[in-house]
């Protein structure tokens, strides 16, 4: 089997790449490196099933030789990036879709996407399942990577309705682990980022907003399930275990031993105030469910920010 993985220099794209390539596929990650970095495949670049090479996926893209599977995760992922990058935010969701779905349909290959909770906008109901067709603002600083998503899922069924594209839609609900940016703008790097170089912890809003975390592992384990499933209509992949802002925070304060005070900021505009999956679907259609515990998969993470921390010298 073969895989075209966009984004896959980012996060969540580097960790799928080594899953892919451990069983067995021949993987052709496409990035363009605005927020990926070439360190997070640098252990594969001698591999002999892995290539990867630098392109704009919003432009036309062109692969040699038989595709098996599109994996689109190519995209700004956390607000400052999205927020700093909004044009491309835009494009890559709209463009670099259209693109990808173009390859998986002149390639007959398998399509996934990779979209996000953030289609749910700030959520009137919660725990958020698949048929909550959700609450945003279209014109607000967060609509253009909440509607680049949108759009993006209105593509992937609409190739598969018109064109018979075999296609699948994760719902990506927030992860963490290694290989995330220190202090990237989400909370869990920021958090960990500031108590490990002695800085306030900054917590927006009055921190009663709710985030539930899911381990990288089980989320990439989740995505190979429904890759390999017949559903086609989108599945959250997340942990539904909530936790306060406040709380969380706390937590990484005494997990790192860190002596810094909590800061509070006002709340950006549309944060959304609960965020938390209904995986319901995912454990009926996939028999999927998160396994790492959130202090679990929260020490192996901290391993990495201090390892990270310690080299740059911060």
């Amino acid at each position: 089997m073969r895989a075209v993985i966009t984004g896959g220099a980012g996060f969540l794209g580097s960790h799928l790449c080594d899953y892919l390539i451990e069983q067995g596929w021949e993987v052709l990650c496409l990035d363009n490196l605005i927020t990926g970095t070439e360190d997070n495949l640098r252990h594969l670049t001698s591999h002999p099933r892995f290539q990867t090479v630098r392109m704009d996926v919003t432009r036309y893209i062109e692969v040699p030789g038989p595709v098996d599977y599109v994996l689109h995760f190519a995209s700004p992922a956390s607000p400052v990036d999205y927020l700093k990058l909004p044009i491309q935010t835009l494009k890559v969701g709209a463009l670099g879709t259209h693109n990808t779905l173009g390859l998986a349909l002149a390639k007959k290959a398998k399509y996934l996407l990779a979209s996000t909770s953030e289609c749910y906008g700030d959520p009137q109901i919660s725990p958020q399942p698949e048929t909550y067709w959700g609450h945003v603002n279209p014109i607000g600083p967060r609509g253009v990577y909440d509607e680049a998503k949108r759009f993006a899922e209105a593509m992937t069924m609409a190739y598969h309705r018109a064109h018979g594209v075999d296609t699948h839609i994760v719902r990506v609900f927030n992860t963490y682990g290694p290989r995330m940016r220190l202090n990237d703008g989400r909370a869990l790097p920021n958090f960990v980022y500031q108590a490990l170089t002695g800085k306030p912890i900054t917590v927006y809003g009055n921190g009663q907003q709710t985030r539930s975390f899911c381990y990288v592992s089980d989320l990439i384990e989740g995505v190979f399930k429904l890759m390999a499933s017949d559903e086609h209509e989108p599945v959250n992949i997340g942990n539904p275990q909530e936790i306060t802002i406040l709380d969380f925070a706390e937590r990484i304060r005494a997990m790192t031993g860190a002596k810094v005070p909590i800061l509070f900021e006002p709340l950006p505009v549309d944060d959304p105030k609960q965020r938390c999956p209904d995986i319901s679907k995912a454990r009926h259609l996939l028999n999927w469910e998160p396994k790492v515990g959130l202090d679990e998969g929260l020490k192996l993470t901290l391993d990495y920010f201090r390892a990270k921390v310690a080299k740059q010298g911060v």
